[in-house]
């Protein structure tokens, strides 16, 4: 659970496919699609022509740091199945792909880990955001 909450900004066709996402996840999945739930439950949800171009949606690629790892990490946020597809990326699903959907650069948000350690997550740059390009349905 989050400690930090600043505002989340989600486009509506990623909360439309992320809440199907999560009503189909297989029980071993359910405890991270519930943080998920979560998360989207307290977002502010925008046509995606209208997500500020500073927030992270699905399929940006995000350059963020954390108080786990020693160094900042590039990673592009994608939905569980495409995991693996290519280098760099991290899954919604994932604590830290929970932690970093909707947030915008500059904002930092505790997040509890698996193990119960609390980490702290700080949104340093989106490199690409689909929005932001103009490529409104991916």
């Amino acid at each position: 659970m989050t400690t930090t909450a600043p505002e989340l900004v989600v486009s509506s066709l990623d909360y439309d496919r992320l809440d199907a996402m999560i009503a189909a996840l297989p029980l071993e999945q359910r405890a991270a699609g519930e943080a998920l739930a979560a998360e989207l439950a307290r977002a502010r949800v925008v046509e995606p022509a209208e997500l500020p171009a500073d927030r992270v949606s699905m399929r940006s690629t995000v350059c963020f740091e954390s108080t786990h790892e020693h160094h900042p990490s590039r990673l592009t946020l994608v939905y569980p199945h495409q995991v693996g597809t290519h280098a760099d990326q991290i899954s919604v699903l994932a604590p830290v792909g929970t932690a970093l959907l909707g947030l915008k650069v500059g904002d930092s948000i505790d997040w509890t880990l698996p193990g119960g350690e609390v980490t702290r997550v700080r949104i340093l740059g989106i490199d690409y955001q689909p929005e932001r390009e103009g490529k409104l349905h991916l």
